[in-house]
């Protein structure tokens, strides 16, 4: 299928690594110039390289940190006409809500909240005065079933999500649609990050952990950043013009709802 945006230009944040790198890697392979972006300057310029190789596109690397207000303005001035923005930042530190300060939350706020916010502000009223925009926020599973270890994620991306619930319906009239990508278990560095921190409080191997994980999985597995990049491609695409205001959960069965 040709998802019809060859030659937009997106905006990929935390595109080094993970499931940014697997959305820039899909929009690419459908024509779309990048400008990606990351606090590792090696690894994002790497991920740039690998791009231009592979798609043969124009792709310009930024490093920085977009949650900072100076990282935002050298990510936007790169990519002064945003088509398509993939919202992305790692997520907080699992732990002991007992143990976070105000400071802990206030950052994970302006990561996983407050800094998608500021990109679509500077960047939503272009694509309406265009009448074309796509903008996906990459979140978590959490959002729809809460992780414990994980409460400064829970609450900061559910918070984006209850926003872009109001504004996404506002804009879909001039074909400018919102919708989040919710991944489950992803074969990522956050993932394996999330093993270490468990197995040192639960006196187990890292393995052992990824491997009932993976098993306790209806998939039996973990997802893939390609799987995940091929979902971005389409809800950035001319056929996706009809759904906005969803948030679409990737976790290979794990959710038990129905809804």
């Amino acid at each position: 299928m040709d998802m019809g945006i060859k030659g937009r230009n997106a905006l990929v944040c935390a595109a080094s690594k993970g499931l940014g790198k697997g959305c820039a890697m899909a929009l690419a392979g459908e024509g779309v110039n990048l400008v990606i972006t990351a606090r590792g300057k090696e690894a994002l310029e790497a991920t740039a390289a690998e791009i231009r190789k592979a798609m043969g596109v124009r792709v310009i690397a930024v490093p920085g940190d977009i949650t900072t207000p100076e990282g935002r303005a050298a990510a936007l001035a790169a990519c002064p006409q945003v088509d398509i923005l993939v919202n992305n930042a790692g997520g907080p530190p699992p732990g002991d809500f007992r143990n976070w300060s105000r400071e802990d939350w206030v950052k994970a706020l302006d990561a996983n909240m407050l800094t998608p916010i500021e990109l679509i502000k500077a960047t939503v009223d272009g694509m309406i005065a265009r009448r074309f925009g796509r903008i996906v926020n990459i979140t978590s599973g959490a959002v729809k079933l809460p992780i414990p270890e994980l409460g400064l994620s829970n609450g900061a991306r559910t918070g984006l999500t209850g926003f872009v619930a109001g504004l996404s319906r506002q804009t879909v009239q001039h074909n400018v649609t919102i919708n989040g990508l919710l991944p489950g278990p992803f074969d990522t560095d956050r993932l394996r990050g999330n093993f270490i921190f468990n197995a040192q409080k639960l006196g187990k191997t890292v393995e052992e952990l990824a491997k009932a994980r993976a098993e306790g999985n209806p998939a039996k597995r973990f997802g893939t950043i390609e799987e995940f990049g091929a979902a971005c491609a389409f809800l950035c695409s001319v056929h996706a013009g009809y759904i906005t205001g969803q948030n679409l959960l990737m976790d290979g069965g794990h959710y038990p709802g129905t809804l």
